[in-house]
């Protein structure tokens, strides 16, 4: 994983979450923000004024719908 050298002020209430959610439009990619900020892995609600580095993650074309929906359960197993 390769850093974009973007970045993201968090806001009080963010999650690692919401802010996949706002940047990647799916909450899935939390995973790689953890991973590209890992001094910052153990909060887990933002105060605000926190600083991200928003990794480069590769995005299946919309052409590949069934390669993604083999690579994300449909829900997560803890809620089954």
């Amino acid at each position: 994983m390769t850093l974009s050298g973007q970045k993201h002020i968090c806001s009080a209430g963010e999650t690692f979450d919401s802010i996949a959610l706002a940047e990647y439009k799916d909450e899935k990619y939390a995973c790689e923000i953890l991973n590209a900020n890992p001094s910052l892995c153990h909060i887990m609600v933002f105060t605000g004024g926190e600083t991200l580095e928003l990794p480069v993650v590769e995005m299946p074309e919309a052409n590949d719908d069934a390669d993604a929906e083999n690579y994300m359960p449909a829900s997560a197993p803890w809620k089954e």
